[in-house]
């Protein structure tokens, strides 16, 4: 079993940064990728970004420039650094890991952005 714990989010001003971490444990499989989404209220869940077990990056088009996300290979660990915030951006960011076998997901933290 694999358990994600997401911190960092908080309530920030348009304009400021926040760095998201996710912190993986358990037993793994063949990790294909870990990945960030959200979801604001009335919306589907999106993805946000993500970076496979080879380091390969993906963003979405409304964050690309402004946020990056790595890896801590050695603590398991992925991070999400958002720069540039926008109020749009405000929604609880989910952190995903993604194996041949399963996809497993964080709890979900809040992050506020306040114009």
């Amino acid at each position: 079993q694999v358990q994600l714990v997401e911190s960092g989010g908080g309530l920030v001003q348009a304009g400021e940064s926040l760095r998201l971490s996710c912190a993986a444990s358990g037993s793994f499989f063949s990790i294909i990728a870990m990945a960030w989404y959200r979801q604001s209220p009335g919306k589907q869940r999106e993805l946000v970004a993500s970076i496979t077990s080879g380091g390969t990056t993906n963003y979405a088009d409304s964050v690309k420039g402004r946020f990056a996300i790595s890896r801590d290979n050695a603590k398991n660990t992925v991070y999400l650094q958002m720069n540039s915030l926008k109020p749009e951006d405000t929604a609880v960011y989910y952190c995903n890991l993604l194996e041949s076998l399963r996809s497993s997901w964080g709890q979900g933290i809040q992050v506020t952005v306040s114009s």
